[in-house]
């Protein structure tokens, strides 16, 4: 991950009953103000009544963001999902003084029923170039070399499995079982079945200077593997995850993951349990440049409305 400022966005969604609705915003909001308080910048989308889109809390299913102006919009397999693609959440983007200077738009892909759901389907290790990914309904082994083209990324897929009613399925997205930050990588060894491909996915790993710190299939369950490390202002890493994922860790694992970051667990269990998501999906990093002339500017406007 590169070492600069992040900027995080989230999406509240819409849950089925209003009990339902405000425990999943109170975390919602609970988490937004946790990363605040520890400096981290957040940009927070609120979410539109029509369409109805009950999972926009988990925006990194459909977008992702990257440091040479480029935004990425990728296929998404539920058809109610596609809706999520919102051309007001980028102007929002721009008007908070980031710079787009292209969007390269891949969903297309869905009248082929191809699918490749953003930085839910491949973990990118943005500083030594590589994009890992675990084949599934939702990753789509073709797609990753399109996205990839031209990007001087290099590709690590793999298949991963967890046991479902007694049958090894595949994980339908790879950050559920992996999270590559900095100096570690956090990864369910257990689901790789393939001997090879798990060796090659830790060669890598251990090439690109990466500590392996593994996780059980169980507490790839408690959402261990679904954790992003981020950057605030001042230069300070965190690793932010789920009161679940973190109570789910051994202490041994807890040290060696506070070697590197501070920790800071969220506690969403309503999202967690409803939504099949969890603390990562619920962000997607933004690492495009500001443009400080178009900030400045937003500054004055900002200035002058309020005199």
């Amino acid at each position: 991950m590169k070492k600069q400022r992040l900027t995080i966005i989230s999406s509240s969604g819409h849950c089925g009953s209003e009990t339902v609705q405000a425990c999943a915003l109170k975390e919602f909001r609970g988490m937004v103000d946790k990363l605040r308080a520890n400096g981290i910048e957040v940009i927070a989308v609120q979410d539109t009544p029509i369409p109805h889109t009950p999972d926009s809390i988990f925006p990194n299913n459909w977008v992702s963001f990257h440091g040479d102006g480029t935004v990425v919009l990728y296929p998404m397999f539920a058809e109610n999902r596609r809706a999520e693609r919102r051309a007001d959440i980028l102007q929002r983007i721009e008007s908070e003084g980031f710079s787009i200077r292209r969007k390269v738009d891949y969903t297309g892909f869905e009248e082929e029923n191809r699918f490749l759901e953003g930085t839910g389907g491949i973990i990118l290790d943005r500083v030594n170039r590589y994009a890992y990914a675990a084949l599934s309904q939702r990753v789509d082994v073709s797609i990753i070399g399109s996205v990839l083209q031209g990007t001087e990324l290099y590709s690590s897929a793999f298949r991963a499995y967890q046991t479902v009613n007694g049958q090894r399925l595949p994980i339908y997205h790879t950050n559920v079982m992996m999270c590559v930050a900095t100096d570690y990588a956090v990864v369910c060894l257990d689901s790789i079945d393939d001997v090879e491909e798990r060796e090659q996915v830790c060669h890598i790993l251990r090439q690109t200077g990466k500590e392996i710190i593994a996780i059980s299939e169980e507490q790839m369950h408690h959402f261990a593997g679904n954790m992003l490390q981020v950057e605030n202002g001042k230069g300070a890493l965190f690793l932010v995850m789920s009161q679940s994922a973190y109570d789910s860790l051994d202490e041994g694992q807890l040290q060696r993951l506070s070697k590197y970051n501070a920790l800071l667990p969220m506690p969403i269990p309503t999202i967690e349990t409803l939504g099949g998501g969890s603390a990562r999906c619920m962000m997607a990093e933004i690492f495009l440049k500001k443009e400080k002339h178009k900030y400045k500017k937003l500054m004055e406007q900002n200035y002058r409305q309020l005199n």
